[in-house]
C-alpha cells in the first residue's frame, strides 16, 4: 500500500513539473525566455541582434549578480542596473562604472571616493567608457552606449569601499 502511494505521488509531481510551463515569453530578474510563434520582421530581428540588452542586479551584500558581461565590438549596449536591496542610497548606494583598458581599478576607486557631490564619479574623467547613476533600494538606472573595440575591460561600483567585492569583466569580442 505504501509503494502505491509513493508511486502515485511521484506520478503526480512529475505531471505537475512537466505541465507548468508556457510557451509565451516569461521574464524573471535578469533572464528572458524566447517567445515562440511570433511574426517578427527580419528588420526587428536584425535590430535585436545588434543590441545587447543587459540587466544586472545589486544588493545589500555588496554584490552584482553577474561578474562577466560579453558583447560584440561596436554593438549598441543597453545596460540596466537594479538595486534589489532594502538599504538607502546613502548607506548602500550602487552604480556600475566601465573603465577603459589600462586604468587601474583600485586607483580609480580611491580617486572616486573624493567625488561625493558627483555621486562618486570623478569629474572630467577620461578613464570611463560608461556609467550608471548611483542608486539605492528599489531603484533602477539604464544607460545606452556603443561597445568599444575588442578587448577586456573592468567594471566596478565606485561607492566607497564597494569595489573590493563589486567588480567584474566587460568583454568585447
Amino acid at each position: 500500500m505504501k509503494i502505491i502511494r509513493i508511486n502515485l505521488l511521484v506520478v503526480l509531481f512529475a505531471s505537475l513539473l512537466f505541465n507548468c510551463g508556457s510557451k509565451e515569453e516569461k521574464k524573471k530578474e535578469g533572464f528572458s525566455y524566447e517567445k515562440t510563434g511570433t511574426s517578427e520582421t527580419s528588420d526587428t530581428k536584425t535590430a535585436e541582434a545588434n543590441e545587447a540588452n543587459i540587466v544586472i542586479t545589486s544588493n545589500d551584500l555588496m554584490q552584482y549578480n553577474i561578474k562577466e558581461i560579453k558583447v560584440k565590438a561596436g554593438q549598441k549596449v543597453k545596460l540596466t542596473l537594479r538595486h534589489i536591496g532594502k538599504l538607502d542610497i546613502n548607506i548602500m548606494g550602487h552604480n556600475l562604472v566601465i573603465l577603459k583598458q589600462g586604468v587601474n581599478l583600485a586607483e580609480f576607486a580611491v580617486k572616486a571616493t573624493t567625488f561625493r557631490d558627483n555621486k562618486y564619479i570623478p569629474l572630467n574623467s577620461e578613464d570611463i567608457i560608461a556609467h550608471t547613476d548611483l542608486i539605492g533600494a528599489g531603484q533602477t538606472s539604464t544607460i545606452e552606449f556603443d561597445a568599444p573595440e575588442a578587448g577586456t575591460y573592468e567594471f566596478l561600483c565606485s561607492f566607497p569601499g564597494h569595489f573590493g567585492m563589486m567588480q567584474g569583466k566587460f568583454i568585447v569580442e
